[in-house]
């Protein structure tokens, strides 16, 4: 696995982890997209040089996105024990509670990055969620 520091075309920064230089390399377009405003024109950002550790010595990277990873799948549970799963209507759905016309209440489902672009463009409020990866366990 290798981590890449990405940029949107909108300046924003942010990693990615890929299977390795040549996954990078072969993604599709829009595979990637900006967690913050969900562009897809994405590209490698400058990086500094990892130096590596000896053996036996923790990879606090790794501790962290174990961590982090334990956090969003909470996270992701607790939304879908609260909110209504309105799945890839989610953008039309998300516009009639910002338009006013149905009553509002809170959703999660999932929108195309386009989608997204067009909501934020209306002013409407929402947040994306990284994908949790699955484990082998």
């Amino acid at each position: 696995m290798i981590l890449f520091n990405l940029r949107c075309a909108d300046g924003h920064d942010f990693e990615a982890w890929f299977r390795d230089g040549a996954a990078w390399e072969q993604r599709s377009d829009g595979a990637v997209s900006c967690p913050v405003c969900g562009c897809t024109e994405v590209s490698k950002a400058p990086m500094a040089p990892r130096i590596g550790r000896h053996r036996g010595e923790a990879e606090p990277a790794a501790a962290l996105t174990s961590q982090l990873t334990t956090q969003l799948a909470g996270l992701r549970k607790t939304i879908a024990e609260n909110c209504d799963y309105v799945g890839d209507r989610f953008a039309e759905e998300a516009r009639k509670i910002h338009y006013g016309e149905t009553k509002p209440r809170d959703i999660y489902g999932e929108a195309s990055p386009a989608e997204a672009r067009e909501l934020l463009e209306e002013g409407v409020t929402f947040q994306r969620l990284p994908v949790v990866p699955r484990t082998n366990s």
